[in-house]
Formats: C-alpha cells, structure tokens, sequence
C-alpha cells in the first residue's frame, strides 16, 4: 500500500502521527513544508500517497496552496487538513477545494487514526473504480433494445439535460448513467453515485446535502454532501423510487435554483450539478399512490432511457458471457475458462430474473466451481438448468432464438428451495425426469451437497434428505390434490409417515 503523507512543520505532530499509524500497519512518510510535497509529486518515481494529511498554516506554503495544488494533480486523492481551533473558518474554506476532512488541533490520536483509516478506504474505493473503468468496455451489446440505448447516450452527449433511466435491477443503470457522463461537456468533473434506497432514512439528508458541525449528535466536523461532491460533474441518483416524500421537497428545490442548505446549517449553498436519476419501479404509479411527488417526477422525467431487460437482449448471451468470464479469471488470477457453443445456448434459455449481474455472478461462479477448462452444459449451476428437451446445438446469434426452444421453461432443478404446498415444482412435474435430462436433479443434488461439504457442517446427510423429502412430499400432494392417503401410497410409504413427515419438514 502507498504510504500516507504527512506534512507539519510540527516535528511532535509528525511523531505522534507516525507512531500511531504505524502501529495500525499504515506507512507513512513525513514532509515540514509544501514545497517538498509538491517536489515529491513531481518525481516520477514516485507514486504518490494514498491518503495526504497536512497542516493548515506552515513556513513555505500553507495547507490550502498545497491542497489547490495536489487537487490538480490527484482529484480523487483525499486531503486532510489540520488546524488548530482558531483556523476553522479558513478550514471550513478548504473544503471549497475538496478536502477529504478536516482534523481540529488537539486531536485524539485514535480518532485521527480512525479518521485516516476512512480516508484510505475512500481512496482504495477510487482505485479499484478508476481501474475498472479503465480496462473493463464501457458497455457491450449487440441486440437492437441496446443499439438504442447506445445512440440515446450519443444524441445527449452534448447536453447536460436531466435525463431519467429505468429499468430492472441489474441491467446496467449506472453503467449507462456512468456513459452519459464520459461522453458530456461535463467528463472532466467528478462523476458521484449514492443509492437512495442503500442509506437509511436518517443518514439520506447528510449525504446528500452534507452537515455543519454540531448539527447532530456524533457530527462532529463539518461534512459535505453528495451535491456539493460532484460540483461541475454528474450526481447519479440510483433507486430515486425509494427516496423519503420529505427529501423530495428538498431535492426539487436543488433541481429549481441549484440552492440547498447543510444539515444544521444557515447559509445557502450553491451547486452546479447534472442529475442523473434511475429507479425499477413504475414512478406514474408511485405518484398515484400518493408515494412520489408529481412535480418531482416532471422535474426528473425530462429525458427517459429504458434500459432492457437481459431476456430481451439475448443475443449479447455470448458475448456478455466471454467477456465476464475474462473479466474473472482476471480477477482470480487463473486461467480463464472457455464455454462451449451447447452451454451457450442452455443459458440462453434462462430468464435472468437478476439480469446482467446475475449473469456475471453465474460467470464469477462457474470460474470457481467447473471442474474443466471447457465449460459445458452439465456444470452450469442448477438455477440455469432446462427441464425437458435436448440442448440446443446452434449458438445464439444476433435477433435469433434457440431452435425449438421457444416453448421451454428453464426451472431451478436445486433442492435449495421448497415450494409452496399446491404447486408442483417444475422438475418435480410429470417427465421432467425422463430422456436427457436424467442426470439434472441429480447434478443438482450433487452441487448443493459439494457446496455444503466445503463448509464445517456435520449434518449435511440431515440437510439434503430434508430437502429431498420436502420436495417429494410437495409434488405428491400436488399431484393427488392434497389427498394425503392418496399421495402416501403413490410414494410408497405409510400414511402415519406421511403426516409425521409433514409435520417435521414444516409443510402444514
């Protein structure tokens, strides 16, 4: 890990700082002006801090200069300034310049460790986003719904109008919003995101609007807010669905004037910011249920992009799959595995009720547990397995569907979930396990026991038999429309059995 930097004309500051942080395994490096800071930043040998914690007021150049100065430089690097009480306003200042926090002299040394801590979490946060942006595509897609998309992104590239995404959960919404971005006059300011639906109501109006010291219990420093974070750049309001009826007043008046106040505070704050909103729900309803305020909805709903649905873009299957299994074998640091033209076509039979992360997470998974280089229909997980029929043998290609797979239903085969009493399971039903698909429950059963036997449980013969007889006792029910005696001669057991049965698997 890069060291972090501290920089005080202070030698016991440095001492205390360096002591404290070395003991919590944190490098540092110490400097007493700014003018060696910025020496050092221009080596090109040197990579540069992870987290930089300096002085407000010093011989050679105050802290302020140096922040203006290192901002330009690392954007994304945090800054903490130090300042005795008597500086708070021109620390307060600093932040107009992008500092991380500010650290009040005297400090507690634990708490300043502490905050250091959050800086280098923040910074690593940044490292590992600028890294994936950088190597991963911005977006694949192939299929029609997505070519649409991709010419939406390119009409807006010279607008900062608002623009509302919808969409399932997991098809890709910030990934688009993150597009709109890159490609406006906007790309060279900060690109900020927050879930609404993520942060609990009482934290909501912090993060987005930030807080002046003392504002609540615990808020001990001032704190900027999402707005005034992406200040020149894009705030990304994911799941605005899910956002609190009281903060939306708030936020219309920061989308009417550009003009909020902090938590607690008393002046007016002034940001210039493109909002980029997203949700998965159907806001029209929300606003009639009297759930999301109309004029909001107008506010935000200025330019739509739908984005669809994996299932009605399965032609970009293969090329989604491919790159996602690269993308973990690299992450892995193994070898990435290759799938064949027939396992191709099963998952392209599936719904992805979880859309492209779902898909990814399968990759991540297959990267993991498929015991060959050749990935093929038998390892994938059960949730993709098809309940009837012969795998498909064409790859999917571009607006084309399996052949004579229009009718298939793909199940989850695992024993992982009971269903309800009254329905059949789909691989309990009548055939599904006939002809090709012998093997499915039994791979499935086979999975979910390998998966068990890695971990330190010792009941694993209980767990599955459970399952099993769950599973059994629900299709024979379903089958005899709840006829116990009935379903207990089908299965060959006795009725006392089968009412015991139910009882301890919790059936009722």
């Amino acid at each position: 890990m890069k060291p972090i930097w501290i920089v005080d004309d202070d030698q016991s500051i440095r001492f205390v700082l360096e002591k404290a942080l070395l003991r919590d395994n944190l490098p540092t490096r110490s400097f007493t002006n700014a003018r060696d800071v910025l020496t050092a930043l221009d080596s090109e040998d040197d990579k540069g801090p992870q987290v930089l914690v300096s002085d407000i007021r010093m011989p050679g150049g105050s802290g302020l200069d140096l922040l203006d100065k290192v901002k330009a430089k690392f954007p994304g690097l945090p800054v903490i300034i130090m300042t005795a009480y008597s500086d708070l306003d021109s620390a307060v200042s600093a932040f107009q310049g992008g500092a991380f926090e500010y650290l009040p002299k005297p400090f507690d040394v634990p708490k300043a460790v502490e905050l250091i801590r959050r800086a280098v979490e923040e910074s690593q946060r940044e490292e590992v986003s600028e890294e994936r942006i950088a190597e991963a595509p911005e977006m694949l897609g192939q299929a029609p719904a997505m070519q649409d998309v991709f010419r939406a992104i390119g009409r807006l590239s010279q607008s900062n109008v608002t623009v509302m995404i919808t969409g399932e959960s997991g098809s890709g919404k910030e990934l688009v919003a993150r597009a709109l971005h890159k490609h406006s006059p906007r790309a060279n300011g900060p690109f900020v995101a927050i879930n609404t639906a993520a942060i609990p109501k009482d934290l909501l109006e912090s993060e987005l609007f930030g807080h002046e010291r003392g504002a609540f219990t615990g808020a001990q420093t001032m704190r900027r807010g999402r707005f005034e974070q992406a200040d020149g750049g894009t705030l990304f309001l994911d799941e605005i669905g899910d956002m609190p009826f009281d903060l939306q007043t708030r936020l219309l008046r920061v989308l009417s004037d550009g003009h909020f106040y902090r938590v607690g505070g008393h002046g007016a704050v002034k940001t210039n910011v493109r909002v980029i909103a997203a949700t998965h729900q159907n806001l029209e309803q929300r606003v009639k249920d009297g759930g999301f305020r109309e004029d909001l909805f107008h506010r935000l709903n200025v330019i739509r992009l739908r984005l669809p649905a994996l299932r009605e873009r399965r032609e970009d299957i293969p090329t989604l799959t491919r790159h996602f299994l690269q993308q973990s074998a690299g992450q892995l640091g193994v070898e990435p595995k290759r799938i064949s033209e027939a396992a191709l076509a099963w998952l392209g039979t599936f719904g992805f009720p979880g859309n492209v992360r779902q898909l990814e997470n399968i990759c991540h998974w297959l990267t993991v547990m498929a015991p060959a280089q050749v990935i093929e229909p038998k390892d994938l997980p059960p949730e993709v397995s098809v309940s009837s029929g012969e795998p498909p043998q064409e790859p999917l290609g571009v607006n084309s569907a399996p052949t004579g797979l229009s009718s298939v239903t793909p199940v989850d085969t695992s024993l992982g979930n009971t269903a309800p009493a009254g329905m059949v399971p789909a691989a309990m039903a009548p055939g599904a396990l006939s002809g090709p698909t012998d093997a499915g429950w039994e791979h499935g059963l086979e999975m979910d026991a390998s998966a068990l036997l890695a971990t330190d449980r010792t009941d694993v013969w209980d767990e599955l038999t459970r399952r099993f007889e769950s599973r059994l006792i629900v299709a024979a029910l379903a089958a005899t429309r709840g006829r116990r005696i009935e379903a207990a001669q089908k299965l060959g057991i006795g009725r006392n059995t089968i009412t015991r049965k139910i009882q301890e698997l919790g059936l009722e």
